[in-house]
């Protein structure tokens, strides 16, 4: 699997029997941005670490990023703090639902992994303490990273999110008594459902996400995280990236992956590769239900997997 012929062939194949597939779940429905869009539409691209990018399907079509930016913040505010970070967030499957509060009172406010919502709540305040602009330098990564300088917040998309905010605010304010909120929590979530609300393609994604699959160096050859610190996300990825599915992600797929209700998800091929794959229709759990079965079949048909 190194010529650039394949990765197209594959797509092509995954994209064959994607559409044969009867079932693909139901979009988000309580962010009417997401709720409008056809649960069967389809992309997935491929960026090799070279920047090349094979595509199928709606693979340019932008759609809403959600959670998937999760990982870019991590990824930032760890480039910032270093391992201090781990001492305010976890790192363990949380088994619960994405927007649980139940664990943090038992847990003293400590989330348990930076992708669930309390737990992006803590990075985006610890990175928003660190820079004055969490969104904005989330901002500024993906429009670097994928080279696309369009790349912008839907602002429509974050009102929707803010109105519906009350379990995240809640979140903000209980880890907040714990003293694991260093800003005020209106603030917080301003910059939190701005980050979600960033709009982008498969193939912008795949590119940013190939900082992962080269180690931790960006685009322009500089290095943004020590090797080791692009294991540990790649690390949380694979075990909390896609909300309490991660371990059937992790079985059928076998890479590093972070999804998002707007029925993106990003998987990472260390050394290799990195994709994006977007299809809106959710499974009981929010992820993308012809998503995971695309990937699992990139995984099948290329051999590229972490195991």
């Amino acid at each position: 699997m190194t010529s650039t012929m394949d990765y197209q062939q594959v797509l092509e194949h995954i994209a064959e029997e994607i559409a044969r597939t009867p079932g693909r779940g139901r979009s988000a429905d309580y962010i009417p941005a997401l709720a409008a869009r056809d649960p069967r539409a389809f992309g997935m691209a491929v960026a090799e670490l070279d920047g090349t990018v094979h595509g199928v399907g709606e693979w340019r079509e932008p759609f809403s990023t959600q959670s998937i930016t999760k990982v870019f913040t991590l990824a930032l505010d760890l480039a910032h703090e270093g391992d201090e970070l781990w001492e305010h967030v976890g790192r363990e499957p949380s088994g619960n639902p994405f927007n649980s509060l139940v664990q943090l009172e038992y847990e003293n406010g400590i989330p348990r992994n930076p992708f669930i919502n309390a737990g992006a709540l803590v990075v985006t305040d610890r990175l928003h303490t660190r820079t004055g602009d969490a969104a904005g330098e989330l901002l500024r990564l993906l429009r670097a990273e994928s080279g696309n300088p369009d790349l912008d917040f839907d602002l429509a998309v974050a009102a929707s999110e803010a109105a519906h905010g009350d379990r995240n605010a809640a979140l903000g304010h209980f880890m907040a008594s714990y003293g694991n909120i260093d800003n005020p929590v209106p603030l917080l979530l301003d910059q939190y459902f701005r980050q979600c609300s960033i709009t982008a393609s498969c193939a912008d994604l795949a590119l940013a996400a190939t900082l992962l699959a080269r180690h931790g160096i960006r685009a322009d050859g500089t290095r943004l995280l020590t090797r080791s610190q692009a294991k540990q996300v790649n690390a949380v990825m694979l075990t909390c990236g896609t909300y309490d599915a991660a371990g059937d992600f992790a079985y059928r797929v076998g890479l590093p992956g972070k999804s998002g209700v707007g029925g993106g998800i990003i998987a990472v091929v260390p050394g290799r590769c990195a994709l994006c794959v977007w299809s809106p229709g959710l499974d009981e759990r929010g992820n993308s239900v012809a998503g995971v079965a695309a990937l699992d079949l990139f995984t099948t048909l290329t051999g590229l997997s972490v195991f």
